[in-house]
């Protein structure tokens, strides 16, 4: 992401890929910090410059809807699902993380920085974490999932009718009782990208936080 953002400062154009192949501090939502280790994944920063501002509410669920539907060919027959706001998962357990960073001039967006990493295979051991099926090939996947990174960067505007019911097919969290960012049963997500909770108080919209489930907490 640094080297994403300095080469986008240094004029990078839209389509510019960085690919790392590993991580030493791999950084996500919430200054949350990992490693990575070497050829087990794919961890790429994509530069971005949307002509408007108006999509970068829900370019985090687009970009994961796109990658979503085009990771299930890699899926052995499982289709991959999202969890709000930035998260890819696969038979229950966590595929791989979105993370869009944005910079600004004169009040409209100039560049955004789209990193992604995903799992292609896992240690056993990794507690939570699943890969792809076996024998995927990162290069196979590169090649599938950068075409559907830049359509959800170049999208327009909220999300549509039929966006949102593409998202409510593969969202894990719909229906579910969670405790953060605020306690009450999930009722899916909003056209303009927000978290819908029922609540005890009625139904809100949550424009930033972590899922925590109640048998997580």
């Amino acid at each position: 992401m640094d080297l994403a953002h300095a080469a986008a400062e240094a004029g990078a154009p839209a389509g510019t890929l960085i690919i790392a192949e590993a991580q030493a501090a791999g950084r996500g939502r919430g200054g949350k910090r990992w490693e990575s280790q070497p050829g087990r994944g794919l961890w790429m920063t994509l530069i971005e410059r949307p002509r408007s501002n108006h999509g970068l509410d829900v370019l985090s669920l687009r970009l994961g809807l796109q990658v979503a539907e085009e990771l299930d060919a890699f899926a052995n027959g499982s289709g991959v699902r999202l969890k709000w706001p930035n998260d890819l998962h696969l038979r229950g357990r966590k595929l791989g993380g979105i993370l869009v960073e944005a910079r600004w001039r004169d009040q409209r967006v100039d560049w955004v920085a789209i990193g992604i990493g995903l799992n292609v295979t896992v240690p056993p051991d990794l507690e939570g974490a699943t890969g792809l099926g076996a024998g995927t090939r990162r290069a196979d996947v590169l090649a599938a999932v950068i075409p559907a990174m830049r359509r959800a960067a170049a999208a327009d505007g909220p999300f549509t009718a039929e966006e949102l019911a593409r998202y409510a097919a593969r969202d894990v969290t719909a229906g579910r009782r969670i405790v953060q960012p605020v306690e009450g049963v999930v009722a899916g997500v909003a056209a303009s990208g927000e978290l819908l909770v029922d609540t005890a108080a009625g139904r809100v919209a949550c424009h930033a936080g972590s899922l925590v489930f109640v048998e997580e907490g």
